[in-house]
């Protein structure tokens, strides 16, 4: 792969992690009531997600998922149910005046599996990359080099982005003491699951 085409994926790749999506929320989410730290895990859970679906479409399934109804509409109400029940939990979620009783409750196996979960049952990932990433062959390259330098673009491109979201959302956390806030936040975080649902959910094959 040349430095031209390169460069442009590289900025396709951005936008696409820059553009808010229910990985960047619960990235915010996890950064403002998790911390920093915590947090990490669920980006590497993420990553995790995303890469499953590079592999995926390198292998050449991708582009038969992207092209099959049924295999749209499971992954998509799937994604919806997913999205609303995480609202659903974030509204329901016990705010107390100590932060750290919810750092305790909360395993980083438990934020690892949700976030892996979040971006495998996000159908605007294959689809993206179904229809991107072959824009950006060279066939007469090697095809699976192609995929690879592709894959590790996107993933290094995407852990920064999400780790400047939950740098940030700590930071901004770190002024939120009081618990009638944090229980605004949570309904906040909740809307917003839903909304990533109800816009899935509104989205054609």
């Amino acid at each position: 792969m040349n430095i031209e085409i390169w460069v442009t994926y590289l900025s396709a790749t951005f936008i696409y992690s820059v553009i808010p999506g229910s990985g960047t929320i619960n990235t915010i989410n996890n950064g403002m009531v998790y911390g920093f730290r915590k947090s990490l895990i669920s980006i590497i859970g993420l990553q995790l997600g995303l890469a499953f679906y590079i592999i995926l479409i390198g292998m050449g399934l991708g582009v038969l998922v992207s092209q099959s109804l049924m295999a749209f509409i499971v992954i998509k109400w799937v994604g919806v149910a997913y999205l609303i029940w995480l609202g659903i939990q974030k509204f329901q979620e016990t705010t107390t005046i100590n932060a750290t009783d919810i750092l305790v409750e909360t395993s980083e196996w438990k934020l690892f599996r949700k976030a892996v979960f979040v971006n495998l049952t996000n159908p605007k990932t294959v689809i993206f990359f179904a229809a991107l990433l072959p824009q950006f062959l060279d066939a007469t390259s090697s095809h699976y080099l192609q995929i690879i330098q592709m894959g590790a673009t996107t993933i290094i491109v995407d852990t920064c982005v999400m780790v400047i979201y939950v740098i940030l959302a700590a930071k901004l956390a770190y002024y939120i003491k009081s618990p009638m806030v944090l229980k605004r936040l949570n309904r906040i975080f909740g809307t917003m699951f839903i909304g990533c649902g109800a816009l899935l959910a509104s989205t054609k094959a």
